[in-house]
């Protein structure tokens, strides 16, 4: 349960911390106190958005804290130790959430930053709100069935998911082939465009890596020229007639001659002779290589025009010839995909069928299910609505199924089916004898719509395990006896769950456990919100005021002392 909550600095709201009770929580107030600024600010611990607009003007941030008693087994235990977040053995878990003036917002569970899906994942375990907004769904007939299965989780739950699980397969295979369909002339072009890719990549018969290799045979035969007159050039001084080689001879002769007279020139000689073989090896590899260096000018034409087709290849298909040959790879398979296409086309329409008789069987199922749950339901909201003083209205919910000529057979007739199953759900009412069942959204009036949500909201609560219900003016559009009759249902479901109820309405506030009067306090300089907790004596002026609006009198009083007795009389009872 939420036992306490901090809010500073938050909208109008300077400073408020609040102590919530077990039982029926009441908090009341002028129009315009503040009221669903609580509301608001409880919202951000649940995982609602943050905004910079909640930052109360002038202040750098706003900070709402909630301190909640989670009970041994709860969900929400489970839900914090799976984001890390460690909960003592007190159970007690604080929920932190501060939002500075440029709109960012840190979130702390036990002092320990979380994700604001971590938040969003805890929220719906420690608090449920309802509001108008849930008085507004029930006008909507397309959301009633979210009302029927969260009443039958039990009982639908597993056939809901293995339906689910089929519809998801069902509807991707459909699309699938809704595409196919859709896109059959643009598969034809699609192959004549492919063919003719691969056709002339086929044509140019590439091979790996030939792109680098053709690069090096251009930039040889680009030079050959150049090399070619080094080395005659280089020939030709070493050999021939008064060349390099002749006179290394003569000067080799010279020395021979020489050394027999001194020997000092026997090093010299010797090295002469090295030089002298050494550069006639030189003068055979010169003219060897010389034979091999004959320039062909078509040779260098034929690797320009190869070079010039793998170009205009890669401006179209890849970078290199690797990626023309992996691209073409690609296409290739492809085509052939493309080219079994009638087959693909019969085995996505043959799946179809097979998920289609499944789909039917589970839905089917589904439906049975659903109408028993619907059935309980509509009983016990009958029962319910007795209660809250239309005894003799009638309820029903009506379970159909919607032919559709492109839906799924079922039981002979195609029917439209949905993530849902094939049951489309609406509320029926009768608020008097003598009246047919008709759709709730367009007979029932505001009164009967807020307790008709009560009901329901009340059924509800006895299946789920959040601690805290939170009602936001549940009781809009009711008076008299009426609101009596909800004042006593909130405090019979406040006899199992903590309750936190805004109110106009003095029947309701007077069934209350604790009393919390929200006004606003302005001054010349500022305007706040001020949360008090009421004694006795202040509960009885605070009726008074909702009995007799501005001015209260000693009979008022007398008559507000009067309901909150009777008030704790009626819980005692219940």
């Amino acid at each position: 349960m939420l036992v306490e909550l901090s809010i500073r600095n938050f909208a109008i709201i300077k400073s408020v911390t609040v102590s919530f009770q077990r039982g029926l929580n009441i908090l009341t107030g002028e129009t315009g106190a503040g009221k669903s600024i609580i509301i608001d600010a409880l919202g951000l611990l649940l995982g609602g958005r943050a905004s910079a607009d909640f930052v109360r003007y002038g202040e750098q941030r706003a900070e709402v804290e909630g301190l909640f008693e989670l009970p041994p087994g709860h969900p929400a235990l489970a839900v914090c130790a799976n984001v890390g977040v460690q909960v003592e053995q007190d159970g007690m878990l604080v929920v932190r959430r501060d939002i500075s003036n440029q709109g960012k917002s840190i979130i702390r569970l036990n002092g320990q930053m979380v994700t604001l899906a971590m938040l969003r994942e805890l929220g719906p375990w420690l608090v449920t709100v309802h509001g108008q907004h849930d008085t507004h769904m029930l006008m909507q007939a397309d959301k009633h069935i979210n009302w029927l299965d969260a009443y039958g989780e039990a009982a639908l739950g597993a056939a809901k998911e293995e339906y689910g699980k089929l519809y998801a397969a069902y509807r991707k295979t459909k699309q699938d082939l809704e595409r196919m369909a859709k896109n059959e002339r643009e598969l034809v072009q699609r192959i004549d465009l492919l063919q003719y890719q691969l056709d002339e990549i086929e044509a140019a018969a590439l091979s790996p890596g030939e792109d680098e290799k053709l690069m090096q045979q251009r930039k040889k035969w680009m030079n050959i020229e150049k090399v070619y007159a080094a080395v005659q050039d280089a020939y030709h001084s070493l050999h021939g007639d008064q060349k390099g080689m002749d006179w290394l001879g003569h000067a080799m002769s010279e020395l021979e001659r020489g050394v027999a007279y001194e020997e000092q020139l026997a090093p010299l000689l010797e090295t002469v002779q090295t030089a002298y073989y050494q550069m006639e090896d030189v003068v055979h590899k010169l003219r060897q290589l010389s034979y091999h260096l004959d320039f062909e000018p078509e040779q260098l034409a034929e690797v320009e025009r190869r070079l010039d087709q793998i170009q205009s290849l890669k401006r179209k298909y890849g970078k290199s010839v690797d990626d023309i040959l992996e691209y073409a790879a690609t296409i290739s398979d492809e085509l052939d995909e493309m080219h079994h296409y009638e087959d693909r086309l019969q085995q996505v329409e043959k799946r179809l069928q097979e998920l289609a008789a499944d789909l039917a069987v589970e839905a089917l199922e589904l439906s049975v299910i659903r109408q028993e749950c619907a059935t309980k339901l509509a009983r016990e909201i009958e029962q319910q609505l007795k209660e809250l003083h239309m005894e003799r209205a009638r309820f029903a919910i009506d379970v159909r199924q919607t032919p559709d000529e492109d839906g799924v057979e079922i039981e002979g007739i195609k029917r439209l089916v949905d993530a849902n199953g094939m049951d489309q759900i609406e509320f029926l009412i009768s608020p008097n004898p003598g009246e047919p069942l008709r759709p709730l959204a367009r007979i029932a009036s505001g009164g009967e719509l807020s307790r008709v949500m009560l009901a329901i909201k009340t059924i509800l609560a006895g299946t789920d395990q959040v601690e805290t219900l939170i009602f936001d003016e549940v009781d809009t559009g009711v008076s008299g006896r009426a609101a009596q009759a909800i004042a006593e249902k909130l405090a019979r479901v406040a006899q199992k769950r903590q309750v936190l109820c805004i109110t106009h309405l003095p029947q309701v506030a007077s069934m209350a456990d604790a009393h919390f009067l929200i006004k606003k306090e302005m001054s010349e300089h500022e305007t706040k919100t001020v949360v008090t907790s009421l004694s006795e004596e202040e509960r009885v002026k605070e009726l008074a005021r909702m009995l007799s609006g501005a001015e209260v009198t000693a009979k008022t009083e007398e008559h507000a002392r009067e309901m909150i007795i009777l008030g704790r009389e009626r819980k005692a009872v219940n």
